[in-house]
């Protein structure tokens, strides 16, 4: 199999997702995204499912490796590199990383509906939370699965906003959202207390 056209045709499948919905998420439409010769998309993934199950799992690599790049200096070992960390998650995910995230959200809309993506959406959720917990534990910020779940979720609920590119007079104003780096400290320090 080669590697490089199926992951070609999984970045064009993000892109369709991401600009169309699911309803345009079509083995033409990722051919055509992906500049091959039709039939190439379904060659690789041979059922709707399978385009699904690719782009999820494309989304997931995605996003480790951009965490890796931001992380390439090695876990963020205090307060001061976790933000710069998260605020590099944030700022992705208004720039290049917007159609994953996109992309993402579509995933989830189509799990309500498909049990067998929900449980690869759920699994993809769950390793976010658990690396998320990791680096703020790794910051040395005292840790409990409620103080992880509480910054995860926050960092969840901004992506919408992020993505939805309104005016920026809007709710992403009012939630600090125009300055990723002030929103990142004002959310570990509302959850994590600097000592006084």
């Amino acid at each position: 199999m080669n590697h490089e056209r199926r992951d070609r045709l999984g970045d064009a499948a993000i892109e369709v997702l991401a600009a169309s919905g699911g309803r345009g998420l079509t083995h033409r439409a990722v051919d055509a995204a992906a500049q091959l010769p039709q039939g190439t998309a379904k060659n690789y993934f041979p059922s709707r499912e399978a385009l699904l199950r690719a782009v999820a799992e494309r989304c997931a690599q995605q996003y480790r490796a951009v965490a890796e790049q931001l992380a390439a200096s090695g876990p963020p070992a205090d307060r001061k590199a976790l933000t710069a960390v998260l605020r590099g998650l944030l700022e992705n995910v208004a720039g290049p990383g917007r159609p994953r995230i996109v992309a993402y959200l579509e995933l989830q809309i189509e799990a309500a509906r498909q049990p067998w993506l929900a449980a690869i959406v759920a699994d993809i959720a769950a390793a976010d939370i658990a690396g998320l917990e990791a680096v703020q534990r790794t910051a040395g910020l005292p840790v409990t699965p409620d103080t992880a779940a509480a910054v995860t979720l926050a960092l969840h609920g901004a992506l919408l906003h992020l993505v939805a590119r309104g005016p920026a007079t809007t709710a992403t104003t009012r939630a600090g959202l125009d300055d990723p780096d002030q929103f990142v400290r004002t959310l570990l320090d509302t959850v994590y207390p600097p000592p006084q």
